[in-house]
């Protein structure tokens, strides 16, 4: 069966791990399938410049955006909504049920986030969005666990299918004199960079002593309001613990090809997140998938595919826990060989050929049913 597909998300140019994410599914469920198209969500002064496969784009604050946006996916099969707060116009991003409510086409709704203490009307404005959705999907089963104990959805539409991984697996292009600590993904507080940097001092009579490298530039929400703030505490922490020439601070974007040489090139993939809550992170899906050895906090992503798996968990905020554990894989052979092989089984199911081979087979379900929305009047 070909189908054709409507995405709506943020898009590239637009540098953020939605839309990576949306261009990586568009790209593979377009080569599957038939002809494809974007609806790029943006927000005024955003570079819009023309970028392929998007046909229409949604700015923040025009009267009529959330109409000509479906009115836009409705000339496809099938509808796939990126959502996340935020990210929509509207309280919350509320405009995105407006587009849902006046699709007359299948949808796919993609939860990127599920909130364990929503506000009410986060938690309301969630459930409407699953109620008009053909179909959920949820990157993990934490998230699945979580929209179905907190939130009031149809079991029968939420499916769970992994977000999908670059094949960066492979030997590296260069061997590194000293062990290579990496993290990747947009900047920002809360990305517990500094627990690293703590945990790095620790790791100075380990011999040679790691190195570190920060990939990422800072999150545009948080250049906005805090300019480089962030960035410039960890230089001065670094500089006062006495690592400061010890890590490297990649801000840059890399391409796919530059970014695969760079996780190669690592010896552990360090998440040091303060997060409690996140049930989703591309970067430990492209980790695992590349075979790295992965240090995490206990994020619930993270307790999901670590446990007995290819990484260790350490606790939150614990500087001296990620020394240990990074300690341990540095300069125990046995154990990172054996962290690279754990879960190795699941690796295919993790490229995007197979993710959007999943989805793939959810689009068809939904339009061999004839889930076809009747649009809400006025919507």
């Amino acid at each position: 069966m070909i189908i054709t597909y409507g995405f709506l998300s943020t898009h590239p140019p637009t540098r953020c791990g939605l839309a990576t994410f949306n261009a990586a599914l568009a790209g593979h469920l377009g080569a599957a399938g038939g002809p494809s198209g974007i609806v790029r969500v943006a927000e005024a002064g955003d570079d819009l410049t023309p970028t392929p496969g998007v046909v229409h784009t949604w700015v923040g604050g025009a009267p009529s955006g959330w109409r000509d946006s479906a009115d836009v996916l409705n000339t496809f099969d099938v509808a796939v909504v990126q959502h996340e707060y935020g990210i929509y116009p509207g309280r919350d991003g509320g405009e995105v049920l407006s587009v849902l409510r006046r699709l007359t086409v299948p949808s796919i709704v993609v939860l990127h986030t599920v909130p364990a203490a929503p506000t009410p009307r986060q938690k309301s404005l969630l459930e409407q969005i699953a109620a008009v959705a053909g179909a959920v999907v949820t990157l993990t089963r934490s998230a699945r666990d979580r929209l179905l104990l907190g939130y009031a959805v149809d079991a029968a539409k939420v499916s769970v299918i992994p977000h999908g991984a670059s094949d960066f697996a492979g030997e590296p292009a260069r061997r590194n004199a000293r062990p290579h600590l990496l993290t990747w993904g947009l900047l920002g507080p809360g990305k517990g960079i500094e627990w690293a940097l703590g945990a790095l001092a620790r790791l100075q009579k380990v011999k040679p002593a790691p190195v570190y490298t920060v990939a990422g530039r800072t999150h545009p929400k948080v250049a906005e309001l805090h300019g480089e703030a962030y960035r410039a505490s960890l230089h001065q922490l670094g500089a006062a613990l006495g690592v400061g020439r010890d890590v490297h601070y990649e801000s840059s974007y890399l391409d796919q090809a530059a970014l695969g040489e760079l996780i190669r090139s690592a010896d552990v993939v360090v998440l040091p997140y303060d997060s409690t809550d996140q049930v989703t992170s591309g970067v430990l899906v492209e980790a695992v998938a590349a075979r790295i050895p992965v240090v995490a906090t206990t994020f619930p992503h993270a307790v999901e595919v670590l446990t007995d798996g290819p990484g260790l968990l350490v606790p939150h905020k614990n500087p001296a826990a990620l020394a240990t554990a990074i300690r341990k894989i540095l300069t125990r052979p046995a154990l990172a060989a054996a962290l690279r092989e754990r879960h190795g089984h699941t690796e295919p199911a993790l490229r995007w050929p197979a993710v959007a081979q999943r989805y793939q087979e959810l689009a068809a379900t939904l339009v061999t049913a004839g889930s076809r929305p009747v649009p809400v009047a006025g919507r």
